[in-house]
């Protein structure tokens, strides 16, 4: 940008106060995405008004654990954003970046989608290319292997897995790439909500392995997205 538009930028004051909320207008100065907006817990009028006072600075806009009444608040703020079901997110590029190769994303079994996509939808907005690979647990090798030249293709990892959390540690032994594992709430009583699937990653004897929040897509996105941003020796936009 020119001079003066970095100027009139930064005279703008750092945060917005809505009276529920004070929203971050720097955070896109200094990271590589707006503030990301949780709808969990906030009022469909809540969220509506704090995406379309983000959308109107920056025209980008990620929100996430966004249900369907959530979704049709926010939409009709914002009518050129998209709602990803699946994975239950909120996403606004009018400006759409070239996405850069090199995440792949995978996940044990079809009910460890919603937490998969949600990975997927951050990595891709920050301007990268997602190959997902699904249902692939360990209780059936053989489903996995079949990906395994893919897997060595990618430049960063996302593991996602409910039930005992293996996955993520067999996968780091077949790559040379960081994998990042994403424990999931999926599984009967003794998984504890997740917490079994957490406490085996934790304890993943291959190396390479690092491990985020239960259920928690977005922050291995945008790890994954920092990691191939940083592979391809770019710098935020």
């Amino acid at each position: 940008m020119s001079i003066e538009a970095a100027v009139a930028d930064l005279r703008l004051l750092p945060y917005e106060d809505v009276g529920f909320a004070k929203i971050d207008h720097h955070r896109a100065l200094r990271d590589a995405l707006p503030e990301v907006v949780l709808a969990e817990g906030k009022t469909p009028a809540q969220t509506a008004e704090i995406a379309a006072k983000i959308a109107e600075r920056t025209g980008r806009l990620l929100i996430t654990r966004a249900d369907a009444a959530c979704a049709e608040g926010v939409l009709a703020a914002l009518p050129n954003a998209t709602y990803h079901k699946t994975a239950r997110a909120i996403t606004l590029e009018e400006e759409p970046r070239r996405k850069d190769p090199g995440v792949t994303i995978l996940c044990g079994g079809t009910a460890d989608l919603p937490v998969a996509e949600e990975a997927a939808v951050t990595a891709e907005l920050m301007g990268h290319e997602v190959e997902r690979i699904h249902d692939v647990g360990v209780a059936g090798l053989h489903r996995l292997l079949d990906h395994v030249p893919a897997l060595q293709d990618a430049r960063v990892l996302v593991v996602v897995a409910g039930m005992e959390g293996a996955l993520p540690s067999v996968v780091a032994g077949l790559v040379a790439v960081p994998v990042i594992a994403v424990p999931t709430s999926v599984g009967y009583g003794a998984s504890f909500g997740g917490i079994a699937a957490l406490l085996a990653m934790l304890n993943a004897c291959a190396a390479g392995v690092s491990v985020v929040n239960i259920d928690n897509g977005f922050g291995a996105g945008y790890q994954a997205a920092v990691i191939n941003r940083l592979a391809l020796n770019e710098r935020p936009d």
